[in-house]
Parts: C-alpha cells; structure tokens; sequence
C-alpha cells in the first residue's frame, strides 16, 4: 500500500537522509522523501501505525511523522513531557540558546516544541552552530547556501557550500552607504556631512557603490575561458566528417589527440571542476540529479580518451579507426560541460536580480536630513536620527524617516507604498513614511522609527527574504536523472561482469573498454542541449513578442500557474490621472471654457490633478491664459485672477470655507462620481459655482479582454491595491474581476500570496510599483510592467515590455510551447541512450560480431544533437496568439 505523511523537524539535507534511513529500517518499507515539501512518500508491504512510524523516528526525537487526513489537515503528534522541563523548537528558529518552560508551539514557525534531551544525539554540523545569525541586515557582506542545507549558517568568504557544493551568494547590504565629498576637492572625503576645510563648502554625498556580484563575476569568467577552449576542441574533433577530412590533411590524428587532451584539461580541472564535485556530493548522499549524469558521462569520456590516446593498444582491433587510433571523446567532455556551466552563468544572473532590487530601494532612502534643535538647523546623517528627533523636510525633498508632523502641511507622493499616483495631502499630526516625496510646502516631523523599524527598510527585507524562501526549481532533467543514472550504472556493471566471464581472448580488456563505452554513450550530450536550446530558443521568442524572460526556471514554472495577482494603479489602470468629464455649472460659460479656466489657474502647480487638467487643455487645443495672484492652499486647492475674474480650484470645503454655494444636486453628483472612482475638482469664479471637473486614472483599453482570456484558461484572478475599496470595486467591475483586495500595504500583499502558496496554489503577481516589489519577489512568478519602475522590474522574472496584460497571456501560451519542446528534446536524446547503450554494451558482437564504431557513436551523438536543435528551433515558427 501506499502512503503520505508530513515530516516535521527538517532543516536540511541531512534530515532529510536520517528520517529516509531510518524509515527505510522498517521491514517490507520504502520510503522517500522529499525536504522541500516535508513528504514522506512511503511504499508498505504490511501495514504500519503511525505511534510505530513516530518509534521508528524516534519518541522524543526532533522529527515527528503526521497523518494527512483527507482534508490535508496535519494530525499532530503529542510530545512527551520533558525530564528536564525544557522545551526547544527543533527548527531552532531562535537559535539554540532559547528554551521554553513548557509544552506549546514555537511562535516563530508554529512547530511543536519538543524536548530539550531529545536532541542530544543530533549531528549538529548539519545544523545552525549556536551563535550563528540568520542570513539578515546584520550579515550583510556574508555568504550563504542558497538551498538552506544548513539552515541559516553563514560564510564570511565565497565559495562552494560544504553540502550539496552549490555556489554560496551574498547578503547584500540593507541600508545606504554614503560618503560625503567636497565638489572643488574632492580629495576631503569623511563619513557624515559637514563643511569642507579648505573653501567651506557643504560637503554632497555619494553612494559608496558596493562590488559587483562575485559568483556571476565568477562563473561568467569560466565560461568565456571555456568557450575560448572547446570551439577549437570541437573543431578538431568533428572537423573531419567535413568532405575530404581537411583536419587530417594538416595535423596528424596523434598530434590532434594531444592537442585535444590540453585543452579539455583546464575545462574539466579549473572551469567545470564544480560539477564533479556535486557529482561526487550527490553519490555519496544517493541524490542523483543533473550534475551525477555529467560527472559520470563526463568524467568516463575524458578518461577514455586520456586512456585510448596513451595506451591504443590495449583496445580490441573491433574498436581501432582507420588511422590506426582508437576514437577520442574529448569534444563530448568539454561540450557538455560547457553547456551546462552556460546554464549556471544565466541562473546566477538571474539570482543576482535580486541584489540588485535590494540595492535600487536602498536609493530610495535620502543621505541626510535636516535637525532643528534649539532654534538651530543642522544637517546630519540620516543614520544620526534619533527617535523624538525634530527634522525640516524642505518643498521636493524625500521624506528621511518615518515620523509624523508637528507643523505645517503639504501633500506628499506615496506612489512608492500605496502605488496610487495621486499625492496624499497630510497636515499636523498625520504619519508621513520614509523615502516617499514632499510637494511644495515646508514641514516640520519628529522622527517615529529609525533603522529596520521603518516602512522601507522593512519592504527592503521582505525582498531580501522572499528571494532566499523559494526553492529553486527542480529541473526535468533531475528527475529524468534518477531514474536514468542507476539504470547506466547497472547496466555497465553488468556489461563488465559478461564480458570478464565470457572466455574469449581479451576478456579484461573487453569488459573494461565496453564498460567506458556504456557510459561514453550515456554522456548526455543531447541531454545537455535539450534543455538550453528550448530555453534559448524560447527567450528569444518572448523578447521578439514584448516578453523580457530572465530565467529558464521562471518560463517553466509560468505553465502550472493557476492564480494570477493583479495590482491596480498602472498594471489594469494606465497610472496616470486624467480628467474623465467637465461640467459646467454657470450659462456663461461652456465646457471647454470651464476646462480652459481650471487648466490655467493650474499650469503653475505641480499636482498630478493640475498636470491632468493641463494635459487635457492642450488635447482640445486650448490656449492657457494668464494668472495673477496665485496662490496655493495645500490640501484644499488653489486660486488666483484671471483678467478681471477672481478663481477658485478645489475640494468642496475650500467652497465652504469661500462663501461659496453649491446647487443641491451637485452633492449627488459629487458622491455619484466619487463611487465611480473619480477625484472631484470645483470651480468657482467670482465666489459663484461655475463647473465640475472629475478625474479618473482610465482602465487600460486591452485590461478587460486580457483578463477575460486569463480566467478562460481556468487560473482564478484577484487584484490586490494600496486604493480604497469603492475604486478598486470600480475597477474590478470593468476587467470582470470577482476577488479583490484593498487598502493593502506592501507587507500585506506577500502575506496574501503567502496564504494562497500554504493552499497549493503556484502564484503569479503582476504590478508595476515599488510598493509590489516584496510580493512579486515571493510570488511563484513575478511579472513586472515595462512602464513600471526599475525596481518592480528587478525583482520580477519576467517583463512585459509594453505594460499590457495580454502580455501574460503571451508568456503562458510561450511556457507552455517551450516545455512541450523540451519534452520532445528529451526523447530525441533518450532514443540514442536507448539504441546506442545496448550497442555499446556489446549487445550485437555474438550475432554480428560488431561493437560499438566509434564512426556511428559519433554520428549518432551528432544526429542526436541536430535532432534537438531542429526541433528547438521550431519554436519561433510558432503563434502566442489566442
């Protein structure tokens, strides 16, 4: 029978061993069991109790086995008191020192904790060391495994992690670095602001950049030194199946194997030495994957050559070419392992996106801030604020921290956080956030938060630890691996052990040499290209449609989306205001002369409502007229003259407060067109109601259809925005979209993804913002509008150039067309496997009295590879449109 559970307790690679070793003791059991899930899938030849399956584990061990019930809901197993009344959480989520007193769950993961003595016999060189910190601000510069082998250990060198030898990567830094330079001499340079000693200047500060990222620097380095070395390699080897062998006409077959032999040996030794060693890795733990199939394909390769160029005469006459030389397969080693560090090159590019999203929010906290003590202005560090700090916050400049203000008033662009393009207009006592941008009024704020605790530097963290929660894919070509490599491994064994006791002449030497052909054959070489073809294929395929694709991982995973996020302002909506009526409320005065009037009286504010107005003036051709007196009345409106006409531009208390008097049914109107999602702007000449004008931001024209074509391939659609709730119903009513989300922080978008991820659900976001920064980052995959900012792009996989919708459309159609391809790839390079391994094995000699040529291994590696690339190639014949 066959059965599910839930494996609490596992942290890494070496739990996930233990409880696999330890399950498989069980008599008729097999078990296997999988650390990203925390599944158990066990095979039971008798029935077992789960109290049996907890004992085998252990009682009061840290790793408890729980049913699933047909609702998936995990049973939790009851943990024994403890002898010494303390109690841990066995994913020491607070580090090994913190104990509680009693029974409970951990209030960090939620985890049963479990008994302080039961942990006494883990290996905890598979742990987190006590004393080590989680991969966070604190160690930024540090190293860690991206797989999270050994929990949250960190390194303060690069290189490779001593578990499963992947590359270590960089916390990047969470807070700005900043020098302060003089601009005449630049020679004085100190850490905080102040004047320069030698004219007296203020000093400007400069972002200290920081290095640029090592492991791509690294692998991109190696792979142009590959590159350089294969080409040559591959043209020696194959350059003689061109007509009239024109390389043996210059260089004789020795020499060319010798030639051959140098340069494949700084590939396999210096650039590519990485994937046999988590070849190695992965044989020692039993956890086959791609890199076990290319170390051993690879690896058996460079050793036959190595040993057919030396010693040729130890090979059967059956395997001797007609030059007298057995056949070497250098080219095959240097090939694949050149295409797969190609593969490593794009996803540490890809991984390093991060970093660079992380580094472009930090841009957006400003260097310095303005004092005010005693009666004094001082401008300090941003890093020097202190909490209760009195700080001036000057017209245009950036907010320095979180606080709230203590006089005067201004309205202030919140875009980064709410991603609504209309600035909130705040007064006395309001909360005004870090980072975000102050209008045209001067303002004093104490300071509220500083450091992590404010609203940036917590969205800053949640992308930083949104990148490093999700596992990397599991490649098709790793799962095809464990199966594929123990059944190579089986059959050369048996290969060997035939051909020893087979009594003929030479046993030793056939055994030996048809043992390497088994696995030279099984050398993925097709295998190697399958993927990456596609993958290149189709990337080029998208950035021809619009669609910028920044990894191979997130094109695969875009066909097994079944829910979509959708931000408003600027991903459904265009992101800019724009006025949606004009009204005229006087007999005077026709439409266009109520929009002419309000235009006018705008064209010197900078509101994004005035610029609307502004914008939709010169649309009708209207020509701006002068203003005298203008005057700005934050938070209410403006005013100003007109020719002999005194004007008033406005919310509906700036009337109130005017004397001016509004007709009853324009109040139903007002809230008519408020429910509608308008901004309302009135118009008053003379201290007499003159016009309305209403301000929307306008749906996107292809919103609606994109998303009727997203839910028609049955992924459900929510939209998630910063924007009120009666807007976002608006909105949601136009693209046909049933669930909806509002008044939502960037903080509470990644949790919602997170609760749909708990479900199952594998989540797309789309947005445009830096307020969606953290949630496209936890999303399965984040789609990013090309007309959004720089950073919503950094943190997402994939780019719709033109910011329109039915771009996602596109990119699923393309997922889907891509991994089809690289489906059929894969059975073009299993179909030599299949025919060329019972060849090689010597399945042919007792009838035929043939072995494996090594003419027809080359040519059908050769055709093999062709096949792949031909149909890779058939991708850009194909249609995205639906």
């Amino acid at each position: 029978m066959n059965k599910q559970f839930k494996i609490l307790g596992m942290t890494c690679s070496g739990c996930q061993a233990t409880v696999e070793k330890k399950l498989n003791a069980l008599e008729g059991v097999h078990a296997h069991v999988n650390l990203e899930k925390g599944i158990a899938d066990l095979h039971m030849e008798k029935p077992y109790t789960l109290h049996q399956l907890q004992g085998q584990l252990g009682e009061d061990g840290p790793y408890q086995i729980v049913a699933l019930d047909s609702t998936e809901k995990a049973k939790q197993v009851e943990i024994a008191d403890s002898p010494s009344g303390k109690y841990i959480c066995p994913m020491f989520c607070e580090g090994h020192d913190k104990t509680y007193n009693e029974k409970g769950r951990c209030p960090v993961c939620n985890m049963h904790l479990v008994p302080i003595e039961s942990l006494k016999d883990i290996d905890h060189s598979m742990h987190v060391p006590s004393g080590t910190m989680k991969p966070s601000a604190d160690n930024a510069g540090k190293y860690y495994c991206p797989m999270m082998c050994e929990g949250d250990k960190v390194y303060d060198e690069f290189g490779s992690c001593p578990v499963c030898g992947m590359n270590l990567e960089k916390i990047p830094a969470l807070t700005l670095k900043v020098e302060y330079s003089c601009p005449m001499h630049p020679e004085i340079v100190q850490d905080k602001p102040g004047n320069c000693p030698i004219c007296g200047m203020d000093l400007v500060a400069n972002q200290v950049d920081d290095a640029g990222d090592e492991v791509y620097q690294n692998l991109l380095r190696k792979l142009w030194i590959s590159v350089a070395l294969t080409v040559p390699v591959f043209i020696l080897a194959m350059g003689d199946m061109l007509p009239g062998a024109p390389v043996s006409q210059v260089i004789s077959p020795k020499i060319n194997g010798w030639i051959q032999l140098i340069l494949t040996t700084p590939i396999v030794f210096y650039t590519c030495w990485m994937f046999f060693t988590r070849a190695w890795t992965s044989f020692k733990t039993w956890n086959l994957n791609m890199f076990s199939l290319i170390g051993l394909g690879a690896g058996a390769a460079y050793v036959y050559s190595i040993v057919a160029l030396l010693f040729p005469q130890i090979f059967p006459d059956e395997l001797i070419g007609h030059h007298g030389d057995v056949a070497l397969y250098f080219e095959s080693a240097a090939v694949i392992l050149t295409l797969v560090l190609l593969g490593q090159v794009m996803e540490a590019k890809a991984h390093s996106k991060t970093n660079t999203a992380v580094k472009e929010l930090i841009k957006l906290s400003p260097a310095d801030a303005i004092l005010v003590k005693d009666g004094q202005e001082k401008k300090i560090s941003v890093s020097d604020i202190q909490i209760g700090d009195i700080l001036r916050v000057r017209p245009g400049d950036k907010i320095p921290i979180d606080g709230t203000i203590t006089e005067g008033s201004s309205s202030i662009d919140e875009s980064m956080i709410t991603g609504e393009s209309i600035p909130m207009e705040k007064s006395e006592g309001d909360a005004v956030i870090g980072g975000t941008i102050n209008g045209n009024q001067t303002f004093l704020m104490k300071a509220k938060h500083i450091g992590s605790e404010t609203l940036l530097a917590q969205i800053i963290q949640l992308v930083n630890d949104a990148s490093r929660s999700q596992a990397p894919i599991q490649k098709l070509t790793d799962r095809v691996s464990r199966i594929f490599v123990p059944i190579v491994i089986a059959i050369a064994i048996i290969t060997f052990i035939v051909w020893y006791f087979s009594g003929i002449d030479n046993s030793t030497a056939f055994a030996f040499t048809n043992l390497l052909a088994v696995l030279i054959v099984a050398c993925p070489c097709a295998l190697g290209l399958a993927t990456p073809m596609s993958v290149m294929v189709g990337i080029g395929k998208g950035a021809k449609s619009g669609i910028l694709i920044k990894n191979a991982a997130a094109l695969e995973k875009l066909q097994k989306v079944d829910t979509l996020i959708v931000d408003k302002t600027g991903t459904l909506t265009e992101g800019r205001p724009s006025v949606s009526g004009v009204t005229s409320g006087h007999e005077k005065f026709k439409e266009n002369d109520v929009l002419q009037i309000a235009a006018s009286i705008n064209k010197s504010s900078s509101h994004p409502l005035a610029e609307a107005m502004v914008n939709k003036a010169k649309e009708h051709g209207l020509t701006l007229l002068d203003v005298t007196n203008f005057e700005n009345i934050s938070g209410k409106g403006v005013s100003g003259n007109i020719f002999h006409m005194s004007v008033l531009l406005g919310t509906r208390k700036l009337m109130e407060e005017n004397g001016v008097v509004l007709p009853q049914h324009l109040q139903e109107e007002i809230v008519t067109a408020q429910k509608q999602g308008n901004s309302i702007s009135i118009l008053a000449i003379d201290q007499q109601y003159a016009g309305l004008l209403t301000i929307i931001d306008q749906v996107k024209a292809t919103s609606a259809e994109a998303i009727k074509h997203i839910q028609a391939q049955g992924i459900d659609v929510y939209m998630f925005t910063g924007d009120n709730e009666n807007t976002a119903q608006v909105v949601a009513d136009k693209t046909y979209i049933k669930h909806i989300k509002a008044n939502m922080l960037p903080g509470d978008k990644l949790n919602e993804i997170k609760k749909l991820q708990a479900q199952g659900k594998v989540v797309a976001m789309a947005g445009d913002g830096i307020n969606d920064a953290p949630a496209l980052t936890q999303a399965d995959i984040g789609i990013a509008m090309g007309t959004g900012t720089d950073i919503a792009i950094q943190s997402s996989e994939i780019t719709l150039v033109k910011g329109d919708l039915k771009g996602v459309n596109k990119a699923i159609t393309l997922s889907h067309q891509m991994m089809r391809n690289v489906k059929q790839n894969l059975t073009f390079a299993f179909l030599y496997n299949v025919i060329g391994i019972p060849i090689a094995a010597g399945l042919l000699y007792p009838t035929f009295g043939m072995l494996m040529s090594p003419m027809i291994a080359a040519a059908a590696m050769s055709l093999s590879s062709v096949s792949v690339i031909l149909n890779s190639l058939r991708l850009n014949s194909s249609s995205l449109e639906k």
